[in-house]
């Protein structure tokens, strides 16, 4: 009897503080939804190989059965420690990351790329601003009021304890609004211009080795899993894993990046790792690299090619394949209207059922029995990817390769 196809998928969520059993409850939920679309069968329990956290999934396709052991690389810890700021500290990060992007020059050329994700990253900032100058109108209507009717002083306590107030609720409110949230993520990626801080380049150190042991197990694929910013710490990851020469050139490491917002990171002039990283990945014989996004998600650079555009095309490149998720062709108008406005859950959409599928399917790449190289064989790049040079910042400074 022929064993089933035995896959390790390394998912690497983007800035997010929720705790991993979020995204095995949404496997779940979405896989058994996408299952009954797609008339396959998916069964979900515990993964034979407990470290770290993840679940497994059994899946039987017209190609045959599949045995899957997901596992989340989690910095979680890393993001929530970088969201723990004041009122005041917010709004000096709004300042230092407007700069960043403006005075670099940065956000000019992301806006020659797409305007979705760049009218996503004003939008804290306004948001911020338009709360703050409420707050401000509010103090000084109730300073003006008690110079009126009392004293300039009692006034002025009123307003600033009302305008404090004021601030405070607004925090209280971000879980519906997401201001605070964005603005600490675009904060993380801009800080110290782009370069990785020091905790998070920890992580992408045991990251990458954590995927050269999984390496070394009886695995026919071992899949890493970017999504949104996980998508360019992935990159990093496989290329410092590659580099330290423990990934096997047997066809059977793969990388597939979901709604990347690589030109956030990579476009920043201390970015020059993570540009190398890219230049040297997209050149790689080890890794199969697929890259999907769709022009609908506002939050992504949809179909812009994250090596083209930050890099140029670099000699001997391979990869990645960019692909579109085709929102419009592969949610039905029912879906897209129950999507409309919702940017974040349209984000994630990479990561949970369609209703009319198409040659994306995250559950028949991840639990089916193809790898993914063999699954995207002799495919073309998505009409309208874009790949033109519109990054100016060079590599490292000392020459790292």
């Amino acid at each position: 009897m022929t064993r089933p196809f035995r896959r390790r998928v390394l998912y690497l969520p983007g800035y997010d503080p929720i705790p991993p059993r979020r995204y095995r409850e949404l496997y779940r939920r979405e896989g058994a939804a996408q299952a009954t679309i797609s008339g396959y069968r998916l069964d979900f329990g515990a993964r034979r190989d407990r470290t770290g956290f993840g679940w497994g999934v059994t899946g039987a396709f017209p190609q045959g059965e599949a045995q899957a052991d997901i596992e989340v690389l989690v910095w979680a810890d890393v993001v929530a420690g970088s969201m723990g700021r004041s009122i005041p500290a917010t709004y000096g990060q709004l300042v230092r990351t407007a700069w960043a992007y403006i005075g670099s020059g940065a956000l000019c050329r992301l806006m020659r790329l797409r305007r979705g994700p760049v009218i996503a990253a004003l939008y804290p900032i306004a948001v911020l601003l338009a709360q703050l100058a409420a707050a401000l109108a509010l103090a000084g209507l109730l300073w003006w009021a008690g110079a009126v009717w009392l004293h300039w002083l009692p006034g002025l306590a009123a307003g600033l304890a009302a305008a404090a107030a004021l601030l405070w609720w607004f925090r209280r409110i971000d879980g519906r609004i997401f201001a605070y949230y964005l603005m600490h993520d675009y904060a993380f990626t801009a800080q110290d211009g782009g370069a990785y801080p020091p905790a998070l380049e920890a992580r992408i150190a045991a990251f990458a080795d954590r995927v050269a042991e999984v390496l070394a197990g009886d695995w026919d694929e071992v899949l890493v899993v970017g999504h949104s910013s996980g998508a360019y710490l992935a990159v990093s990851v496989l290329a410092d894993l590659i580099r330290s020469g423990r990934a096997p050139e047997d066809g059977r490491l793969a990388l597939l990046t979901l709604g990347h917002v690589v030109p956030m990171a990579s476009f920043l002039p201390n970015a020059g790792r993570l540009r190398d990283d890219l230049r040297y990945l997209s050149a790689r014989p080890e890794v199969a690299w697929v890259d999907v996004s769709a022009p609908g998600d506002a939050c992504c650079f949809g179909l812009c090619d994250p090596v083209s555009v930050s890099v140029g095309e670099p000699a001997g490149r391979r990869g990645p394949l960019v692909l579109s998720g085709a929102f419009t062709q592969t949610l039905s108008p029912a879906a897209q209207r129950a999507l409309r406005g919702r940017w974040f859950r349209l984000h994630f959409q990479y990561l949970c059922a369609f209703d009319r599928p198409g040659d994306y399917d995250y559950f028949a790449i991840t639990a089916g029995p193809l790898r993914l190289a063999d699954r995207f064989a002799g495919r073309a790049h998505s009409p309208g990817r874009i790949a033109r040079a519109v990054n100016d910042w060079p590599g490292r400074k000392d020459g790292t390769p």
